[in-house]
């Protein structure tokens, strides 16, 4: 993975899919939903590219194409979702191989860290906080009312003034096209990780200016 020749001082991770495995937490309560509702369920595999841009779209990509418009269906799946996701979102969730190691180095090294996901805010906070509570993040951003979600750089901005960088000095790191469309909407250099939910092909489609298989990849182009 060859360096553009650029400092980097901060970066930008998604969540789910780039720094936790949330697929099967996901994918259960999802499944538990559509049973209340009298609908088919989906393997968890197939779950890999309907999250990512939202509870809501994360639903009407869910349910049957026949009721995909119904707000009354939506909104009802939504109800239910989230009854079943406050019990297990931290059932089968879990950080990525290495990515506590990750986090400490790079914070240890002076890097400004944040986070930047289309989750739900409060969920995002809570799986952040249980499972890097140590980590000095200078924000946790996920779906808030009022601001746009990936991949309109809104939230990135906000979180690179927040570390006082410019763009430029920022990496985005994430496992979808929507994570390398936000980056470069933003105008950030963006790493591409395939160890989540879409793969190396999806990544290289919308951009990605690296490509890390693993963990190191990413202290490497740091520390370069």
């Amino acid at each position: 993975m060859e360096k553009n020749g650029k400092k980097y001082r901060g970066i930008i991770f998604d969540l789910d899919g780039t720094l936790i495995d949330t697929l099967e937490d996901l994918a259960d309560s999802v499944n538990e939903a559509l049973e209340r509702m009298g609908y088919p369920v989906w393997p968890v595999e197939a779950y890999r590219f309907k999250v990512g841009r939202g509870f809501r779209n994360l639903m009407e990509n869910s349910v049957p194409e026949a009721v995909r418009e119904d707000d009354g269906v939506i909104e009802q799946m939504l109800s239910f979702f989230v009854e079943a996701y406050d019990r297990r979102y931290m059932d089968k969730s879990h950080p990525y191989e290495g990515i506590g190691r990750l986090l400490d180095e790079l914070a240890g090294s002076g890097i400004f860290l944040a986070v930047n996901s289309n989750k739900r805010t409060d969920y995002t906070e809570k799986l952040i906080d249980k499972l890097f509570g140590r980590i000095p993040f200078v924000g946790v951003f996920g779906e808030r009312a009022g601001v746009p979600k990936k991949p309109d750089p809104a939230g990135a901005l906000e979180l690179c003034e927040r570390m006082g960088l410019k763009p430029e000095a920022v990496l985005y790191v994430g496992d979808s096209g929507t994570d390398m469309k936000t980056g470069k909407n933003a105008g950030m250099d963006t790493v591409g990780v395939g160890w989540g939910f879409r793969g190396f092909p999806e990544l290289k489609e919308n951009g990605a200016v690296y490509l890390a298989e693993t963990v190191q990849d990413i202290l490497d182009l740091v520390r370069a």
